[in-house]
């Protein structure tokens, strides 16, 4: 029998956010794909993790699992497949010792090799309880998902919107806009500009603003074709400007 056995079943996760204090929830989503949300989200959980308990959790549906992105594709822990039966009061510091680790950041990724999303359900139970057990959350919001009305943007206490300044951007991010209302949100801004899109049209045009910049880094790139994040380097850097401004527009 695991920790996770013989939990007691309770309501999904809008109505089950429990008092503050509880996790900073931060969900990152891609205005359009191949935007670099999942990327984002990653520097955006390592940085926080420098100061408080984190974890980094995979919510795309498409996903052949985060971990490849982090170079944890071996490491041991569970996956999001391990967690099938966690339902109802789910022990949330068991499921953090469970996770394999990026540096200090916890990260509950999707299985490559058993695809397929959790159950929303599961999905709702955990987060609740990794919510009470670390001092933040960012999730890598399955674009689809949010356009449909079925992602947990909703109960973010924040959500970014990586945008790179093309016309493409500005149709998909206008898909995803309406399920952004009433949850704080920002645009994060990518370059190059091909057409010559500058971020406040980009900002105007979805009606969303601009929290920060991330910078052309040809170092990101190789970082990525080797299989990690650099935790150091102008994405890095970007990334820690990023998190200060959204703390600031927080009052955190």
């Amino acid at each position: 029998m695991t920790p996770l056995d013989g939990a007691r079943s309770r309501p999904a996760w809008p109505s089950v956010v429990p008092a503050r204090p509880r996790a900073l929830v931060v969900g990152v989503v891609a205005g359009r794909g191949g935007a670099g949300a999942s990327t984002l989200a990653a520097a955006v959980a390592r940085h926080l993790s420098r100061r408080t308990a984190t974890v980094l959790v995979d919510l795309d549906r498409a996903s052949g699992g985060i971990d490849v992105l982090l170079g944890l594709e071996s490491a041991d822990g569970v996956r999001w497949p391990d967690l099938a039966d966690a339902r109802g009061d789910v022990p949330g510091a068991d499921v953090l010792a469970l996770l394999p680790r990026w540096g200090a950041c916890a990260v509950l990724s999707a299985d490559r090799e058993r695809p397929g999303p959790p159950e929303p359900a599961v999905v709702a139970d955990v987060l609740h309880a990794l919510t009470t057990e670390t001092g933040a959350v960012v999730l890598d919001l399955d674009r689809a998902a949010t356009a449909a009305g079925e992602s947990l943007a909703p109960a973010c206490d924040a959500v970014l919107v990586v945008a790179p300044r093309d016309l493409r951007t500005v149709a998909g991010t206008l898909v995803v806009r309406p399920r952004l209302d009433g949850v704080p949100a920002w645009l994060v801004v990518r370059g190059p500009a091909p057409g010559g899109l500058g971020g406040a049209e980009l900002s105007a045009a979805v009606d969303l603003p601009v929290l920060g910049t991330l910078p052309t880094d040809r170092g990101l790139v190789a970082a990525l074709e080797r299989g990690g994040v650099p935790a150091r380097g102008r994405t890095a850097r970007a990334v820690a400007r990023l998190v200060g401004a959204l703390e600031r527009e927080l009052g955190r």
